[in-house]
């Protein structure tokens, strides 16, 4: 469970305080971490002090050790010398590494249960049970991140999220899948939408700059109780979606921020194609030539304003106008009436998301 880097940082850590030489093997003899070459030569040794009943024994000049995981023998030690010194330093060891299995026991179980928490995998009761054995407070306010790379299992992202919230022992860091990096963070008194923003646009610039890797970033609603942060999830999730769909440019998107793109988003694909049909008579809105369309999302930045929209265009107000008595002479729409504006850049929309779910199930 724990890797070997870890055991052998430790006890080289060790050595360097005590000046002992050790080494931790498994259960077959096999040498996992050392701070000296020539382990290997006491595999016998070690196979035999296993199946002896005692817990620590001095061979061949050295202490041996059992580490256990619950009553489970999990890792022999050795500590070079027979002297009660080394007797203690390495009962030390054996004591430091027994508490790195908890330790790392208690990480996994937290790690699979808030897992199985953004899956809705848990029954009400088991959410709050299995909260209070491990020690997770269940009125703090959270919010979920879902941080998107563009690789498969990218561990500098992973690696650099951890180092940015390692520090705060009420965030969780997990991942679900192969591309999505979800962080389940604490909502500290006083803490505002604002400051969720300022959070995602900083993990944004740290794995641009640190990982090198470039990622999305979404965050749902904030939640009061450990029983509703697997709905901040889904909202995270459904703003990654929305955010392709509707927002491309932008790499930070918000639940709250998504607008009439998250009802578009909900709607069903018969209704989409029924409503198209409707308002363009079977033609597609998308199907204008680039200089109508050019024209039209100017039209919508400027809040339908046809002096700022042609000077931006860099033409004459007059041609701004037949332009749009061109487009509502093929459509039916005066872009120019607010209820006609608003049924075309839903229509714009609704063609958007329609291609987006149509390219996903091919």
């Amino acid at each position: 469970m724990i890797s070997n880097q870890i055991l052998q940082t430790n006890i080289e850590g060790l050595k360097a305080i005590t000046r002992i030489d050790l080494c931790i093997c498994d259960t077959e003899g096999k040498v996992l971490a050392s701070t000296f070459t020539d382990a290997e030569e006491y595999e016998s040794s070690i196979l035999a002090f296993v199946d002896s009943p005692a817990d620590s024994q001095v061979i061949q000049g050295y202490q041996f050790f059992k580490v256990f995981d619950d009553h489970q023998l999990e890792y022999i030690l050795l500590a070079r010398g027979g002297s009660d010194d080394v007797y203690m330093v390495g009962k030390l060891a054996a004591f430091q590494i027994q508490n790195l299995l908890v330790a790392y026991k208690e990480r996994f179980d937290k790690d699979n249960f808030i897992k199985n928490l953004l899956l809705d995998n848990l029954l009400l009761v088991d959410i709050y049970n299995r909260a209070k054995k491990l020690h997770i407070e269940s009125n703090v306010k959270r919010v979920v991140f879902i941080i998107e790379t563009k690789h498969e299992k990218d561990i500098n992202a992973l690696e650099t999220v951890r180092s940015l919230f390692a520090t705060r022992t009420k965030d969780f860091i997990t991942a679900v899948d192969e591309k999505n990096i979800i962080l389940v963070k604490e909502v500290k008194p006083g803490e505002t939408y604002d400051d969720l923003s300022k959070t995602a646009n900083m993990i944004l610039d740290m794995l641009n700059t640190e990982a090198m890797t470039k990622v999305n970033v979404a965050y749902g609603t904030i939640v009061s109780e450990i029983k509703d942060v697997s709905r901040s999830y889904k909202e995270a999730k459904m703003a990654l979606d929305v955010g392709k769909i509707f927002y491309s440019t932008k790499n930070v998107i918000a639940y709250n921020n998504l607008g009439i793109g998250r009802l578009i988003y909900q709607l069903p694909l018969p209704l989409c194609r029924m409503f198209i049909k409707e308002i363009f008579d079977g033609k597609s809105p998308d199907e204008f030539d680039d200089e109508t369309l050019t024209t039209i999302n100017k039209f919508f930045e400027n809040s339908l304003n046809v002096s700022e929209t042609s000077r931006q265009l860099y033409i004459h107000r007059n041609t701004l106008v037949y332009r749009l008595d061109k487009l509502q002479k093929s459509t039916g729409l005066d872009l120019r009436v607010f209820e006609d504006a608003i049924t075309f850049k839903i229509a714009l929309m609704v063609v958007k998301y329609m291609k987006y779910m149509e390219n996903m199930d091919y």
